[in-house]
């Protein structure tokens, strides 16, 4: 889903709800200031909790030696932020539900990229 496809379906779910109040442009102001939100809240080292869908954190990756995939020397990786989502048990639940009720009847065992 892209952030067009967010602002369609949020324009669409405010329409159905309380009519037509809000135009696709407003919408995807309200949209993009949310997220700049979240940005600016991220920047300055802020956890944003939305309840019943998840949190957003800072979280701090120590130092760390890696390999330079050209020459295979060895090259130290500083420590920075990282910004990282954590799902609610509720978003969890409402995603496990989902995958479990879409099964085709094939049990084939989905495997992580990189197992």
């Amino acid at each position: 889903m892209t952030k067009a496809d967010l602002v369609e379906q949020v324009t669409a779910s405010i329409a159905r709800t309380s009519g037509p109040m809000i135009s696709k442009k407003d919408c995807a102001r309200v949209v993009d200031a949310f997220l700049d939100a979240v940005k600016d809240a991220l920047k300055d080292q802020h956890n944003i909790e939305v309840r019943g869908f998840g949190t957003f954190k800072i979280r701090r990756r120590k130092t760390r030696m890696a390999r330079n995939p050209r020459t295979g020397d060895p090259v130290e990786v500083a420590a920075r932020p990282v910004p990282v989502f954590k799902p609610s048990k509720e978003l969890r639940a409402l995603v496990a539900d989902e995958e479990a009720g879409s099964s085709d009847g094939s049990h084939e065992p989905e495997v992580a990229p990189g197992f």
